[in-house]
């Protein structure tokens, strides 16, 4: 089969990105695919293509709302009017008439949420599926940086379905995640294509920073210097927005703050607004970022460190995506490790919050009792979190009606946190010694993932190995001649940007 010519008459395109051939080639051939292509080599194409050449319907599962939105816009803007995504954008009407009609529908995008309802699950089986995708597989496996804990369902979801053709997509995933990956999906006979983590046009740089104050400073220079559009990440919605704030006063207007805790609406102007060049830079928390199509990102900063080298890897993958030179920045002062510490361990329920909840069930005849109606009161009293809780109602899921009594079941709760505790801990670990390592970066990210050496390296490599960063900083030079402004310098330097 002549792929080439089928990728140029429905996308116009005259040749494949690395690994995009090799994912098709194997889903039509028949083969469940574990596919890991680096951020920005176009994963969504994987799918779609095959989804073309194959007959039945295609069914997405991805796990953010703005993500499935964004795709399945992308995909009527590019003349496909058979795409529709089930989730909360839809009204009562629509969404009644979308399952009247969901046959009509060749791509249906789903959350890991939406496939818990049966009554969903009972009209995919009236479906031939013949494609059912995993996007961002990474959360399926606890052993994942972004573990989500209805993604480790979907075994049981193509079980219910049929088993039917998988792909499972990721950008950056360990030996270790990619057969968690497998081995929950259940696919025999699965083929790998996994592709380098690595991406040479872009260059790896950590700046040691004295103090919090100096940060500011420095945050400012590099965005003030850098080509642009980029990206600066914050593990803090207030801190996003105070960086804002700062660099509008110090004469940067174009920039904007993103974050989970701003509504829907105003997210997706945001992001809308930066994909058509009418902002420079976004001052985002990790909420901003999956299933961006920008392919003209200069730069990523990390004010933060990140919790782990994948979410990291998956950050700084959203620049570079047209292979021009890019360079991704982590700020890094001494002691920036503790706040991801404090963050990983937020992320979980405590051991007091669980003892609390646990002399709660034991009131109630069963361990169903916090689906009540007083749930929300429940987790306002035991000050849970809305990722705590989840968690937590999550386990109640998997393990009700044991025959354990409560003790029981929240002491093997309490191991498997104190398990996945570890875990963060030695990922925040590895970071820090990252950010203070004397080795090249790549080489220290490539033996991370299990990959051997890169070979020769990039010009660019890193700030270890030397770094040219005039490459990088397209601020105005004015320079004099005798006294007097050099014109020609000026305008030359107007051409280059």
């Amino acid at each position: 089969m002549m792929l080439e010519k089928y990728l140029t008459h429905y996308f116009e395109y005259t040749s494949f990105r690395p690994g995009q051939k090799e994912v098709i080639t194997s889903i039509l051939d028949g083969f469940h695919t574990m596919a890991m292509l680096p951020t920005g080599t176009g994963k969504s194409l994987c799918y779609q293509l095959p989804g073309y050449l194959l007959d039945g319907h295609v069914l997405v599962i991805s796990p953010l709302l703005s993500l499935m939105q964004d795709q399945v816009e992308q995909m009527k803007m590019n003349g496909e009017k058979r795409v529709v995504a089930i989730n909360s954008f839809l009204s009562g009407g629509e969404r009644k008439r979308v399952f009247n009609q969901l046959d009509q529908y060749k791509f249906i995008f789903v959350s890991p949420e939406t496939l818990a309802n049966n009554k969903i699950i009972d009209i995919l089986k009236r479906l031939n599926i013949s494609l059912f995708v995993v996007d961002e597989a990474h959360c399926i496996s606890q052993w994942g940086y972004d573990f989500r804990p209805d993604y480790s369902k979907l075994g049981n979801v193509r079980k219910q379905l049929g088993q039917p053709l998988t792909l499972a997509l990721t950008a950056t995933a360990t030996k270790r995640v990619i057969q968690d990956i497998i081995q929950t999906l259940e696919l025999e006979h699965c083929k790998k294509v996994l592709s380098s983590v690595d991406r040479p046009n872009i260059a790896l740089a950590v700046q040691k920073i004295d103090s919090h104050h100096e940060k500011w400073d420095v945050l400012y220079d590099y965005v003030s210097k850098f080509d642009k559009p980029g990206i600066v990440y914050f593990s803090s919605k207030k801190m996003a927005e105070e960086a804002v704030e700062l660099l509008q006063n110090k004469g940067i207007p174009r920039v904007m703050a993103y974050h989970g805790g701003m509504d829907q609406e105003s997210r997706i102007l945001i992001q809308q607004q930066f994909l058509h060049d009418q902002l420079d830079i976004i001052c985002a928390t990790s909420a901003f970022g999956m299933g961006i199509n920008k392919e003209n990102i200069r730069f990523v900063i990390h004010f933060h460190m990140p919790q782990q080298m994948e979410s990291y890897l998956q950050e700084i993958g959203r620049a570079g995506r047209d292979g021009r030179s890019s360079i991704a920045v982590l700020l890094y002062a001494a002691g920036d490790e503790q706040l991801a510490y404090q963050l990983a361990e937020s992320e979980m329920p405590s051991p007091e919050q669980l003892d609390w909840i646990a002399k709660v069930l034991k009131t109630s005849s069963d361990l169903s009792y916090y689906q009540i109606p007083f749930q929300d009161e429940l987790q306002r009293m035991g000050g849970f979190t809305e990722i705590q809780w989840r968690m937590l109602c999550d386990y109640l899921l998997r393990i009700e009606g044991t025959e354990d009594d409560v003790n029981k079941v929240f002491g093997h709760y309490k191991k498997e946190l104190d398990n996945r505790r570890t875990l963060k801990r030695e990922k925040i670990a590895f970071m820090t010694n990252w950010s203070n390592s004397k080795s090249c970066r790549r080489e220290k990210i490539l033996e991370y993932f299990g990959e051997g050496p890169a070979g020769q390296r990039p010009e660019n490599c890193c700030d270890i190995c030397g770094l040219d960063w005039s490459k990088f900083d397209k601020s105005p030079t004015l320079t004099k001649n005798n006294g007097e402004f050099s014109w020609k310098q000026r305008l030359a330097d107007i051409l280059l940007n």
